[in-house]
């Protein structure tokens, strides 16, 4: 009788964890869906506003803006308000956002939306990785922050397959007019659903004893944990963590005691965006373009860029918590380093070698996505103490979108003016200077609770 009732217990409590993670992930596939509409809408939008190339890239870039602004304040805002409240603001901002892209009049128009969404884009994903981190059990903790990864992905994929449907099914006059915004407007759907479904999860219970309010927290980890006696360990390990650490600052994260931490979160962040993986996403039609393809080739070539990635995620997610993430981030940036230094070989060639261009790239992309694609999202979540959580895991992220603004900003510049193959070399060279940093900077923290992860990062 007793066996079945922890069983039951069990059941239950991996229920309530799994029910927290997929809604919160849900936030992760607003952020694939809506910073992925753009590329099935640039070439309506061109035609439609009359842009050059240096608008249209202004008007794809600025969700960056955007999101650079909302990892800024996401932070500070949730350690003040709470993760949920926070994600209950930005399913807000994302209705908000989308509704007036889609009803946008002019390209200023547009550029202002993007960056509201941009916004809650930052916002998600500062907030959502932190939040399931706090919510999941050790053993884990990596597969269950992935999933807001790996719904990004499908994000993604499922915003390519809608603008695929819409252009296929319209003329060219009638998509120009109107195909666009339909493309963006559906973005609303996934918005609406992940804002009523927030309103089924609790609040953070590691928030919640930090506020000092000890009994709803303890209620919270009596829901997420197996038993009550691992519940009542978890408060008092919270609440000794809490009574180790100064009221949050700013100018602590600085301090020795914190510089180590602070360090690692930006380098991993850093890295994950300068090694070149949104010269691949945002850019892939044209690197195959530029190596011989034609369009319907590089189009289709940049669906199999998604699948991969999906796959490759998934793969992440089931071995995260077996091989570990400082493992899998020195095997990642290995491997990206000979594949971006392949993909550039390529390019040095004066004959065109498509098929094996597209393996290499293939290769790049599941690579990154084993390991810094997702790993970076979870080492940045459990690293920092919970005082200054939100606030340090908004100056990690703020590296994350500061790296991929310069690298999709700066890209079709570099090829144009030192040649694709050089371009791929230089990002070849930063995946070298990601493993020597991993090696020499990252600590292991598969199988830890956060509270021995942030003693371990705190030893002198």
């Amino acid at each position: 009788m007793v066996t079945h009732t922890h069983i039951a217990t069990n059941s239950a409590y991996m229920r309530n964890v799994l029910l927290i993670t997929f809604v919160t992930a849900v936030g992760g596939f607003l952020f694939g869906f809506d910073n992925g509409s753009i590329s099935g809408s640039v070439g309506f939008l061109q035609s439609k506003f009359t842009l050059d190339a240096d608008g249209i890239g202004w008007v794809t870039s600025s969700i960056i803006i955007g999101c650079i602004i909302g990892v800024a304040v996401a932070g500070p805002l949730s350690d003040a308000i709470g993760r949920k409240k926070v994600l209950l603001l930005t399913a807000l901002i994302f209705i908000f956002g989308v509704l007036g892209e889609a009803l946008a009049t002019s390209a200023d128009m547009l550029v202002w939306f993007r960056i509201a969404v941009g916004i809650g884009i930052g916002v998600e994903t500062t907030i959502a990785p932190l939040y399931i981190a706090e919510v999941s059990p050790a053993h884990i903790r990596g597969r269950l922050v992935s999933f807001n990864q790996l719904f990004n992905c499908i994000g993604n994929l499922a915003v390519f397959s809608v603008a695929a449907v819409i252009a296929n099914r319209a003329s060219e006059a009638w998509n120009i007019e109107h195909g666009w915004r339909l493309i963006f407007a559906t973005g609303i759907i996934p918005a609406i659903v992940f804002l009523l479904l927030l309103f089924s999860i609790p609040e953070s219970p590691r928030w919640l004893i930090r506020k000092r309010r000890d009994e709803q927290g303890l209620a919270v980890l009596r829901k997420i944990n197996p038993d009550e006696h691992t519940a009542w360990q978890q408060l008092d390990a919270v609440k000794l963590a809490l009574r180790e650490e100064h009221q949050s600052r700013l100018g602590d994260l600085f301090s020795p005691r914190l510089r180590k931490a602070l360090i690692v979160g930006f380098g991993v962040a850093l890295f994950q965006q300068i090694t070149g993986i949104n010269a691949i996403f945002y850019y892939a039609p044209e690197i195959f373009k530029t190596a011989g393809v034609d369009v319907s080739g590089a189009m289709s070539f940049t669906v199999l860029i998604g699948v991969m990635l999906v796959a490759a995620t998934l793969v992440s997610m089931w071995i995260i918590d077996k091989v570990g993430r400082r493992s899998l981030l020195i095997v990642g940036a290995a491997g990206m380093a000979i594949t971006l230094a392949g993909i550039g070989g390529l390019f040095r060639l004066s004959e065109a070698h498509t098929t094996l261009l597209l393996v290499l790239i293939l290769a790049y992309v599941a690579i990154f996505a084993v390991s810094f694609g997702t790993v970076a999202y979870v080492i940045i979540s459990e690293i920092f103490p919970i005082q200054v959580r939100g606030i340090a895991v908004s100056i990690a992220t703020f590296a994350l979108w500061g790296g991929n603004f310069f690298v999709s900003r700066f890209f079709p510049v570099l090829v144009e003016n030192i040649s694709a193959a050089n371009t791929f070399f230089i990002f070849a060279g930063i995946a070298v200077l990601a493993l020597l940093f991993v090696l020499t900077m990252v600590p292991e923290t598969k199988g830890k609770t956060l509270e021995e992860i942030e003693l371990q990062m705190n030893r002198r």
